[in-house]
């Protein structure tokens, strides 16, 4: 991409942007079209100052400027790990460019995985022997077989860089009061440095095994008590868990660094939790922000967004990261629902648009039952490998992801983006590159033309039933 001085100088500086001799590159994925982020139009801007009511516009305002852009990614289980695993060589490359390369794939920039067995595991397991408070016997070999080289490769296919962040499912049963890894129980408080110093001993041993280690969440889901791994923490809990043990033993360990993240659970109690551990200045310091999933749903209600945007007001000086979801009770009938990736682009610009940093799918890749899951919590990937064939099996959330994270790149900038329809949901970025991503997502049956407006310009394009766009101006 040729650039002038001035552009640059302009970028750099943060100065105006204008449709000046700008152009607009039109990426689509639509249902009713074979075409899945394709390029389908340029479009030229005109002088275009005052739209009528009855006229569509998405507005964009480069002038206002909000968060900072981490990336978009995926979780690197054991059954994400182990299906990949069985694929054939020429399908584990396409897997990997799918994925981590910006111009052949969607280019990921962002990773999660878990501190030993999750339900995405083919059974549970731990790295010490039981009762081994002084953790002399850990050894994280178990995943040297399938997750450790998995990771190192999607690590080299995103060009030698992954920040990746782990998250624990629960502390070892005898480290529990209900003596089991399941079923939810807590952490006994004779063990709360023992589980702080594991933290340190995964991180070092992830490290010394060639993966560096970006973050860490304290604990997946801490107010649900599942049938797989999982361990309650209140909020008071959490908030003195990490004040008192995992915030000081990070620092202690030279891992002030680490960005740890605090409830890694629904959108429904997130204010709450936020609010009982930031308004405690000595927890909230160890702090780097705050993640949640988007399970809250289960009610029968949409997804709280509001929630979102009141700790965004409340805490500015914290992060948001959006640390897994996806769409259980897997069905190979349904892989190709378009309603799929309607879910994903609806979470990403709502999430983006409440002060969102980052943004983490869970399994990247599952097989054709939806595992491997040792406790049949069969779900949905936005890839599924069928490991009877070879084969891999796109759905629309595959796409729908790229929309984002193809086109906006670590270290953007959301800008202003307001469409005077609710029938088009829209979010933009601009890029370090002075480019900027819009991205204009249409869930009607109706096709909608409007036209994307910048500084008293507007490029006329149309929105197509069910579909979703990435416009790129630079």
């Amino acid at each position: 991409m040729k650039r002038t001085f001035v552009t640059i100088l302009a970028a750099a500086c943060g100065l105006a942007v204008t449709a000046q001799n700008k152009k607009v590159q039109v990426y689509t994925t639509a249902q009713e079209s074979s075409r899945h982020i394709a390029k389908t139009a340029e479009l030229n801007f005109t002088e275009f100052r005052q739209p009528l009511e009855t006229e569509p516009c998405v507005f964009i305002d480069p002038a206002n400027k909000f968060q900072s852009f981490t990336g978009i990614g995926g979780a690197l289980t054991d059954a994400a790990a182990e299906t990949f695993a069985k694929l054939p060589a020429n399908k584990q490359k396409e897997f990997l460019t799918a994925y981590f390369d910006a111009d052949k794939g969607i280019g990921f920039t962002i990773a999660r995985t878990n501190i030993h067995s999750c339900d995405f595991s083919s059974g549970s397991y731990t790295y010490v022997a039981d009762n081994d408070k002084e953790l002399k016997s850990f050894s994280i070999a178990h995943d040297q077989q399938y997750r450790i080289p998995f990771i190192k490769q999607a690590i080299a296919a995103a060009g030698g860089k992954l920040p990746l962040y782990a998250s624990p499912w629960s502390p070892p049963a005898w480290m529990k009061d209900n003596n089991s890894m399941l079923q939810g129980g807590k952490l006994k408080a004779e063990y709360r440095q023992s589980w702080a110093d594991y933290y340190i001993k995964f991180i070092r041993a992830y490290e010394a095994a060639g993966i560096p280690v970006w973050g860490l969440s304290v604990q997946n889901e801490p107010m649900a008590k599942q049938r797989w791994e999982s361990c309650i923490f209140s909020a008071e809990e959490e908030r003195d868990f990490i004040k008192q043990y995992l915030g000081p033993t990070l620092h202690k360990a030279g891992m002030a660094n680490k960005k740890l993240i605090a409830w890694d659970h629904n959108r429904d109690l997130l204010y709450q939790r936020a609010s009982v551990i930031l308004n405690d200045k000595d927890a909230a310091k160890y702090v780097w922000g705050i993640g949640f999933h988007w399970y809250e749903t289960w009610t029968g209600g949409p997804m709280q967004f509001d929630n979102l945007r009141l700790v965004n007001q409340a805490f500015p000086d914290k992060n948001l990261i959006f640390t897994e979801g996806c769409k259980e009770k897997f069905s190979m009938d349904s892989v190709y629902n378009w309603s799929l990736g309607e879910r994903y682009g609806n979470s990403m610009i709502n999430d983006f648009n409440n002060g969102t940093v980052a943004w983490t799918d869970w399994n990247i890749l599952l097989d054709e039952k939806g595992g491997p899951n040792h406790v049949g919590n069969f779900c949905f990937a936005p890839v599924h490998a069928d490991t009877r064939t070879g084969e891999l099996i796109y759905t629309n959330a595959y796409y729908y992801m790229g929309h984002f994270s193809k086109f906006i790149r670590p270290g953007a900038k959301r800008i202003a983006a307001s469409s005077s329809r609710a029938q088009l949901q829209t979010t933009a970025f601009q890029n370090t590159d002075g480019s900027i991503a819009v991205v204009v997502m249409n869930t009607t049956d109706k096709k909608i033309a409007y036209r994307l407006w910048l500084d008293g310009k507007a490029a006329l394009t149309e929105s197509l039933p069910h579909s979703i766009v990435t416009l790129v101006v630079r």
